[in-house]
């Protein structure tokens, strides 16, 4: 009788702090829910009406998606550069984005996303919508709020194909994808650690911050010549003058207004992990970083998860730090669980994304389930 008051006991302290919890965030949380009810208001009020959707649609996936994968590209510019006015960040910033995107524009027939959106499956812009294709990227605004890596080429294109096929060949490719930047960065990081790690030391040179710039803004560019795909797919394949004005104005504004909040709550996944405000530690990820992305755009067509890139890269890079560490056992062991702690949530939190991006898929298209349900009859 005793152990079941106990246990009763436990299950209503649980209960109790659960709810305080929920009531913690309700209240902190406060005007950001109500932002996200009226937008789920104006979703649910503009999806007949194809015109207005597509452009509230495209609004909600350029800020969502830059907003989470912001901590890819610009995180560890940020991160590495707060002493630095935030509208020189977003001028650099800004006018590589409307350089990048205006050069396929203007070489593709008006396409804006270097091709991805040539990908059978992808290729037909909408002609109507539904609901929970606006509402995706509401899903990824309360991700990201909760500080979560999502891969916003899942969450957001897999609402929009008509192929399972499809979905696999982006999931497939995203996790080679992970798998290779783990490795790369392992074998990187391990020999920074072990044989370069007392040459970066001290106070940077003035030449790093120059490189830092450089390689910072061209992953940017080589980032949105593989992401671009994920905010354009609610516009037609080819935009017109008029058209890829508002493309383009509209991201150039929502970068000065994330970099004015200092890359919002998300950037926190960049700022846990080791050195990044180091400007050669910054540098160097966004070279190694780089250097696979352009990789995987000369591969294929087919869009990638550019989160799980990202994710595998930090997580190979925390755990080669902590293997080339000199210290003792003991110390070691601690260091090397703090990096597979880190790696193993930042790969469960972009799972989450990808549940919820396939659960999507399936409910909206018919086509999906179709190819589903034919597979296991």
């Amino acid at each position: 009788m005793a152990k079941k008051n106990i246990d009763q006991n436990i299950n209503q302290e649980k209960l109790s702090k659960t709810a305080y919890s929920l009531f913690d965030f309700t209240k902190k949380e406060k005007s950001f829910l109500i932002i996200i009810c009226v937008l789920i208001s104006i979703a649910a009020i503009v999806t007949p009406y194809t015109y207005a959707a597509m452009w509230f649609g495209f609004a909600l996936a350029a800020y969502s998606a830059i907003a989470n994968d912001s901590i890819q590209t610009i995180g560890t510019f940020i991160a590495s550069n707060q002493n630095r006015k935030w509208y020189w960040l977003w001028l650099f910033m800004g006018l590589i984005f409307v350089g990048t995107v205006t050069y396929s524009w203007m070489t593709l027939d008006g396409d804006v996303s270097y091709q991805r959106l040539t990908t059978k499956g992808l290729e037909k812009a909408p002609e109507s919508f539904v609901f929970l294709q606006l509402a995706a990227p509401i899903v990824l605004l309360i991700m990201t709020r909760l500080r979560m890596p999502v891969s916003t080429t899942f969450l957001l294109l897999n609402v929009f194909t008509y192929k399972a096929g499809t979905i696999v060949d982006v999931m497939f490719k995203s996790f080679v994808g992970y798998l290779l930047a783990f490795g790369i960065a392992m074998v990187v990081w391990f020999v920074l650690e072990r044989f370069v790690q007392n040459y970066l030391k001290g106070k940077a040179k003035p030449y790093w911050i120059v490189l830092q710039w450089i390689t910072s803004g061209t992953l940017w560019s080589v980032w949105i010549m593989q992401d671009a795909a994920n905010i354009a797919v609610f516009l037609p394949r080819q935009l017109d003058l008029v058209e890829f004005i508002v493309y383009a104005g509209f991201v150039f504004i929502g970068l000065g207004f994330l970099f004015y909040l200092k890359g919002d709550r998300i950037q926190g996944i960049v700022n846990e992990k080791s050195n990044v405000t180091d400007v050669r530690a910054a540098t160097i990820v966004d070279f190694v970083y780089a250097i696979i992305l352009f990789y995987f755009k000369l591969y294929s067509h087919v869009p990638m998860s550019t989160t799980w890139v990202f994710i595998g890269l930090l997580g190979g890079r925390e755990l080669a730090i902590a293997i080339g560490k000199h210290g003792k056992a003991k110390k070691k062991g601690a260091w090397r669980y703090r990096a597979f702690v880190l790696a193993r949530n930042d790969v469960f939190k972009a799972t989450i994304g990808l549940v919820v991006s396939l659960v999507l898929a399936v409910i909206i298209n018919e086509g999906v389930r179709n190819e589903i349900l034919d597979y296991f009859r």
